[in-house]
């Protein structure tokens, strides 16, 4: 079992990262244009309508898998500011002080940073130099030494 859970982990990440790239655009969306129940921000504003412009423009990128890196790159470290600067001075915990979602996007953006795009995404097509260690060449993963479980 520990195997076929293995050969699905680049297929699985690249769920991963759609699902999270696509909310994290659809909570710039409805910054930017009042849309999904939203409040939009005025054109402009410091800092709402640059972090909702960072969010669309970096959760397509991530859900479409092109550029991965440096989208999930750019999103963590939006989502930490966010977190450090408006969450964080109210409380020190995300659960008493509302920042659960910048923490999780910053977290799960940052592992993406690490593990790549997966199997599926827009960067193995035009030939990104940005493999993971999952689709690397079989044979160099056989050498890699085993870690028990």
């Amino acid at each position: 079992m520990l195997i076929r859970l293995n050969q699905a982990q680049p297929y699985a990440l690249s769920l991963f990262r759609f699902v999270v790239g696509l909310l994290f655009a659809f909570h710039g969306a409805a910054t930017l244009f009042g849309v999904l129940g939203g409040t939009q921000a005025e054109t402009g504003a410091w800092p709402g309508w640059y972090a909702a412009l960072i969010q669309l423009v970096c959760g397509s990128l991530v859900a479409l898998g092109l550029g991965t890196r440096a989208a999930a790159f750019l999103a963590s470290g939006s989502m930490a500011y966010a977190y450090f600067k408006v969450h964080q001075p109210e409380a020190l915990l995300p659960i008493q002080n509302g920042g659960e979602a910048s923490a999780m996007f910053c977290w799960a953006f940052l592992l993406l940073v690490f593990t790549g795009p997966g199997a599926i995404a827009l960067d193995r097509f035009f030939g990104s130099r940005g493999t993971t260690a999952t689709t690397e060449d079989p044979a160099r993963r056989e050498q890699a030494p085993a870690v028990p479980v």
